[in-house]
């Protein structure tokens, strides 16, 4: 086992650096330097070199890792017993219009446990990091899920279906059900910053489905080693692939999983 906290402070490091250069060309993408993946999923020239940047910094600090990456820049290593989670740009619409919340997202997985999370701001100037079993942090600074004690109470986030609509009328009817509900619901528009800003208490949940492993797997550790829950929506621990999310504080897990489930989102 290499040692965590030296090699989450290269990670810290070397996010820093390649957030440097995202801000570089914040509000500078030429539209001829953006393509579309599918539908609604946009990807330019800076999340394509950022993961580049990423898995050549990575690579040299653990090599022979694996890499599970969204814009498929790595050859992953069958059978590595080590592989890193990325996301080089969450939120690259958000970040395409000049909305600054966008990050990126970086995680370790040992096996089957993630041992180590970042997820960098660079607009915002926050990093969000945690290593499994001794707590999470911002900036320095440790950080706890809220003590909300129920959902009335409660300031949730959530994410939009913007590719796949099968279940946009049950999750209409769960998002309507929860307006009602909490004191409100935001869209950030990233995953991985929902989940950071769970495990800091400035959400007391979130609920997303359609995502994939490198939009979770760093927030997720960080919510775990912040004191909250994570779980799919059957409260199970098939988050990371399952394409399903659910964390929040210790109070309103099963609250906000009820109406998830009673709307059928499940």
């Amino acid at each position: 086992m290499p040692d965590l906290h030296h090699l989450t402070r290269s990670v810290i490091a070397l996010c820093i650096e390649t957030g440097q250069f995202q801000l570089q060309h914040f509000n500078e993408v030429e539209q001829g330097k953006v393509s579309d993946k599918g539908l609604n999923q946009l990807v330019s020239f800076v999340d394509v070199e950022s993961e580049k940047k990423l898995i050549a910094g990575l690579s040299q600090l653990l090599p022979g890792s694996g890499f599970i990456a969204e814009e498929n820049t790595a050859i992953t290593i069958e059978d590595a017993e080590y592989c890193w989670i990325i996301d080089p740009l969450d939120g690259t619409t958000n970040y395409l219009h000049g909305l600054p919340v966008f990050c990126i997202s970086v995680a370790l997985r040992h096996g089957e446990q993630t041992v180590l999370g970042v997820v960098h701001a660079p607009a915002l100037d926050e990093t969000f990091h945690a290593i499994h079993g001794q707590g999470a942090d911002l900036n320095g600074e440790t950080i706890t899920v809220s003590n909300v004690p129920d959902l009335k109470h409660s300031l949730l986030a959530t994410g939009f279906p913007y590719y796949e609509f099968e279940k946009a009328p049950e999750y209409l009817r769960a998002l309507h059900e929860l307006m009602k509900r909490t004191h409100g619901l935001r869209r950030m528009g990233s995953a991985a910053i929902d989940l950071a800003y769970t495990a800091c208490g400035r959400f007391d949940g979130f609920y997303e489905m359609g995502l994939a492993p490198w939009d979770v797997a760093a927030g997720a550790l960080i919510v775990k080693e912040a004191g909250g829950l994570v779980g799919d929506f059957q409260g199970g621990g098939n988050y990371l692939f399952g394409r399903q999310i659910l964390a929040t504080n210790r109070h309103v897990f099963s609250e906000l999983q009820e109406i998830v489930l009673q709307n059928g989102l499940a």
